[in-house]
């Protein structure tokens, strides 16, 4: 899927021989002892400066899922030592691939409980923004909530869902909730908004814009209001939907979606910035961040 967790092709191989080395699965070996001393160096500097930022702005069973894997801001992670630690507490394992990942082939990953993470990673230059997601993305942004079994138990649904949801026309909709939720999806604690979703955790500059700019709208999560709705990839969000817990998540997802798909046909599609009557709403943005950008690209 254009929202699953995959890469571009490694850059420091032809791509006729990263063919070659790809399996069915679209699954390939990471090779970790072929990283460079300078990529480890990007991991360092993008792995210190979140975890410097993301205290008192991550869901805590995000800090307690990089404790649990014991994670290491020295190196990119070797992924057969990661998977031991990951396996052993929710049944979860990463798997790397070379390019995005088709929708069946994603989906049959997810409900194996395998999550597919790019090999490479970002250049020196690419540090505050790139378009694919990498290494860093993928593992630090997206592997620690699944070591918390509530969010590996929707992970696994998720792709049980999507299984399901092959051969209709709904793909593009079941994307809404992966890009809402798991990429770019924001939880309400009792010490107030928290990230979660693994766009906005591996950016410093999306883990303080979704929290504390008055620009997007934050509404409460509510499944068909949220499957409704078109996202925008080129920049920040302009609207951000918050759950109560995973749990609540977990539950939603075990819903008949035959029968969401079929009310889905009923109604219109909503634009980010949109709003309803009958949204429950945590703040109004102003949509000003949004404005600026879309003048400025025209």
């Amino acid at each position: 899927m254009s929202v699953s967790a995959s890469s571009q092709p490694d850059e420091e191989a032809p791509w006729s021989e990263t063919l070659k080395s790809t399996r069915a699965d679209f699954t390939i070996d990471q090779n970790w002892a072929a990283y460079s001393e300078a990529e480890h160096d990007v991991w360092r500097r993008l792995y210190r400066r979140q975890c410097e930022i993301l205290p008192g702005r991550v869901v805590p069973e995000f800090l307690d899922g990089l404790a649990a894997l014991h994670m290491d801001e020295t190196h990119i992670p070797d992924f057969a030592v990661l998977n031991e630690k990951l396996k052993a507490l929710t049944g979860w394992t990463v798997v790397a691939v070379p390019e995005l990942v088709p929708d069946d082939i994603f989906f049959e990953h997810l409900a194996n409980r395998r999550f597919p993470v790019g090999r490479f990673i970002r250049r020196p230059e690419q540090i505050d923004y790139l378009e694919e997601p990498d290494v860093f993305h993928d593992v630090f942004g997206h592997v620690p909530l699944l070591a918390n079994p509530t969010f590996a138990n929707y992970m696994e649904a998720y792709g049980k869902g999507g299984l399901r949801a092959l051969g209709r026309d709904v793909l593009h909709k079941l994307a809404r909730l992966y890009w809402y939720t798991v990429e770019f999806g924001l939880m309400q604690t009792d010490e107030g908004l928290r990230i979660y979703g693994a766009g906005i955790v591996s950016s410093k500059s999306e883990s303080i814009f979704s929290l504390e700019d008055p620009s997007p709208n934050r509404i409460n999560f509510e499944l068909i209001r949220l499957l409704r709705t078109n996202y925008r990839i080129d920049d920040f969000q302009q609207v951000y939907f918050v759950i109560n817990n995973f749990q609540q998540l977990f539950d939603e997802t075990l819903q008949d979606f035959g029968a969401i798909y079929d009310a889905l046909e009923k109604v219109t599609d909503l634009m980010p910035p949109d709003l309803l009557e009958d949204d429950r709403v945590i703040n109004v943005g102003s949509q000003v961040y949004a404005m600026t950008a879309d003048d400025q690209n025209s």
